[in-house]
């Protein structure tokens, strides 16, 4: 089969379609014909040498999220058929013409929904909602403050937000993709700069009393200014480390103000959580997308053989929502 493969560290450069061995699905395992996936931020740092992959997945095959056919089964899966239309989360090895996933994690695609967009479901969605309602406990009426608004994490915390009638605040680096970010639920949209600043915005928006839950996809800077505008008893979800992995918090205010600071990560956790995982993909985001409730939001769709071109636009920032690679 091809497959993009990492062939050094470094530039998109380094990527390279390859002609490489059509893994076989053990006990309880199905493989998959791959027809689209997705470039994911974790997809480049791992290009880069600073996120290796997980074990049990190909070390020099990226990738993290696919949608296509079920083409084979291993033995003792009866969960699915040949010819089933699937999707879903791997460790890595996404960027390929097939790959093999416990029969568990998969999960049904949509009907009606094409590949592509069910292939921009799953790591934006699931982390979103994993993020603000697993960790954050995000209720209705709350006030949500989303950093990032404009990736693919962040246009679906927006739309998660406006489905449970949250009020959602969204920071980006540009008013332009703020403005865009408005048809998927967001009321209101800070610019920051340098240096970073936007707790008093926040709290000027929220009539003094801050928000109650932060989906923080960049970190660093960000972090301190996050527990600032946070209302008493709230929630920080770190997802991301894209402003840095070290900030200077005051301590104070999680005591004073009782708040919460969770990490999470999708990618390293074991069987038995992923599995958990694309339950919550199957249950509560599949269906809302089948009403019409949620989407993918997707900025340009490439071929699998311009997986350079494609980590080249997600590394721009100039993206709205998930740049998407199709397998012919």
């Amino acid at each position: 089969m091809r497959a993009v493969v990492i062939t050094a560290p470094g530039g998109p450069e380094v990527l390279a379609l390859r002609e490489v061995d059509d893994p076989t699905p053990g006990p309880g395992q199905v493989r998959v014909k791959v027809a689209a996936t997705a470039v994911n931020r974790a997809d480049l740092m791992q290009r880069a040498g600073h996120y290796p992959a997980p074990a049990g997945v190909p070390s020099d095959i990226p990738g993290l999220e696919y949608a296509g056919e079920v083409d084979a089964l291993g033995p003792g899966t009866t969960r699915w058929k040949v010819g089933d239309r699937v999707m879903g989360l791997v460790g890595g090895g996404a960027y390929a013409e097939r790959l093999v996933v416990h029969e568990r994690e998969a999960v049904a695609v949509p009907a009606g929904l094409p590949f592509a967009q069910a292939a921009a479901l799953p790591e934006a969605f699931v982390t979103a909602w994993d993020a603000l309602v697993t960790r954050g406990r995000l209720a209705p009426g709350d006030r949500v403050l989303v950093h990032a608004a404009a990736s693919g994490v962040g246009t679906a915390a927006l739309q998660i937000a406006r489905s449970l009638g949250c009020t959602a605040i969204g920071t980006s680096r540009t008013a332009d993709k703020l403005e865009k970010c408005r048809p998927f639920g967001l009321d209101h949209g800070l610019v920051v700069g340098s240096p970073v600043a936007f707790a008093d915005e926040v709290k000027r928006l929220t009539d003094g009393r801050g928000v109650d839950v932060v989906l923080d996809l960049v970190g660093g800077d960000y972090v301190p200014e996050s527990l600032a505008a946070c209302a008493p008893r709230a929630r920080v979800v770190l997802v991301g480390l894209t402003g840095g992995r070290q900030a200077t918090l005051d301590l104070s205010l999680v005591l004073t103000r009782r708040l919460e600071l969770v990490g999470t990560v999708l990618r390293s956790r074991p069987l038995e959580e992923k599995i958990e995982a694309a339950q919550l993909l199957a249950s509560r985001i599949a269906p809302l997308v089948a009403l019409g409730r949620l989407r993918p939001v997707i900025e340009r769709e490439l071929p699998l053989a311009e997986a350079a071109e494609a980590h080249r636009l997600v590394a721009s920032n100039a993206t709205l929502g998930k740049v998407v690679l199709t397998v012919d």
